[in-house]
């Protein structure tokens, strides 16, 4: 399960899909908007605020790895996923200096963010199912929960699965990484598929 193996001609252990990378970027998200959060709750709002930019920042890096690394399961899917991550992100900044040129919330594109990982974590063969059908549900969960009357009644339920599942993830990508060799296989093939309709 480990990423560095030996390279072959197409793709090279250079152009491993860093996945430990994303997971320990993924865990300094997770705290920087606890650190976030726990700092405006405590009406340290200046601090909060930058603290949540550079959670934010680091979110934005987050999908820039998860495009490369969700690339050889469809090019098309995971770069609508990093343009959805990198809205939400520049979203929530912009509301964090109260800019936000639209009344969405970021939750709104996290959800669909969560919910095309998912699927590509299903897709994919380097990483274990179980783990996309966690972040399928979370993306459902994180939209349901923009319902007020389901936010009422299930917020704990919901945050609790969204934390689980973006948390076993992360976790995963920190310990195991991804099965380098189906990786480098599906990315062989799409280099190949891609130079067939040149």
């Amino acid at each position: 399960m480990n990423q560095e193996v030996t390279p072959d001609r197409t793709v090279t252990s250079s152009q491993a899909p860093r996945a430990r990378l994303a997971g320990v970027v993924y865990l300094l998200y997770f705290l920087t908007a606890i650190a976030a959060q726990t700092l405006t709750s405590r009406n340290f709002v200046a601090a909060g605020n930058a603290v949540n930019v550079v959670a934010y920042a680091l979110y934005i890096l987050l999908a820039l790895l998860f495009y490369y690394m969700f690339k050889p399961v469809s090019n098309g899917l995971s770069l609508l996923a990093a343009l959805v991550s990198l809205a939400g992100s520049f979203e929530g900044i912009l509301d964090v200096f109260h800019r936000a040129p639209t009344k969405l919330s970021p939750l709104w594109f996290f959800s669909f963010y969560c919910l095309l990982i998912g699927y590509l974590v299903v897709r994919s063969n380097f990483l274990p199912k179980f783990l996309g059908w966690l972040m399928l549900l979370a993306g459902l969960g994180w939209l349901a929960f923009l319902y007020p009357p389901i936010e009422q009644r299930f917020s704990v339920y919901i945050e609790v699965l969204g934390i689980l599942a973006e948390a076993m993830l992360m976790l995963w990508l920190i310990i195991k990484g991804v099965n380098f060799e189906l990786w480098r296989r599906r990315a062989r093939q799409r280099c190949q598929d891609s130079r067939k309709y040149r």
